[in-house]
């Protein structure tokens, strides 16, 4: 399980041996990912505005869920973006790839710094509405990109 304590930092209270299929679970299950909420995000009102992006379109931040599976930090940032799609007015993996690694660079980083992490990946991750972690919704548009972390800079990696 990983918390946030009092001074907003991250720590791990215990470690899975390995992630069911879906991946850790946010709240019960062998995999230990709890949900910690950005600090610049704790009131109500901040957590529901929508943040900038190159394509302007409204993202909000979901949740953050540490994961040390598979035996290494992964810090995963899930986003709600409503207007992805594949269809016709959508927005689409191509922007909002770019949209995703702005996110990267403007909200992982300073996090990762803030809470003194060293993850081995960072996943972020845009869906069109709420989906909880390790369930599948076959409705839902998700887009997800992996990175690492390295001199205060996003590398993408490809899956």
């Amino acid at each position: 399980m990983i918390r946030a304590s009092r001074n907003e930092t991250a720590h791990a209270a215990c470690v899975a041996q390995a992630a069911p299929a879906g991946g850790a679970r946010q709240w019960w299950g062998r995999g230990c990912g709890y949900a910690v909420l950005f600090s610049a995000f704790a009131s109500t009102a901040a957590a529901e505005a929508s943040l900038p992006v190159p394509s302007g379109q409204p993202v909000q931040l979901e949740n953050v869920l540490l994961d040390n599976n598979p035996g290494e930090l992964w810090v995963r940032f899930r986003f709600i973006a409503p207007r992805i799609g594949s269809t016709v007015g959508r927005i689409g993996y191509d922007v909002a790839a770019i949209d995703m690694n702005h996110l990267c660079q403007t909200l992982v980083i300073p996090y990762v710094a803030k809470h003194a992490l060293d993850p081995a990946r960072v996943i972020v991750s845009l869906s069109d509405r709420s989906v909880e972690f390790g369930r599948s919704d076959p409705e839902a548009t998700q887009f997800f990109e992996a990175y690492r972390l390295e001199n205060t800079r996003c590398i993408w990696e490809e899956f």
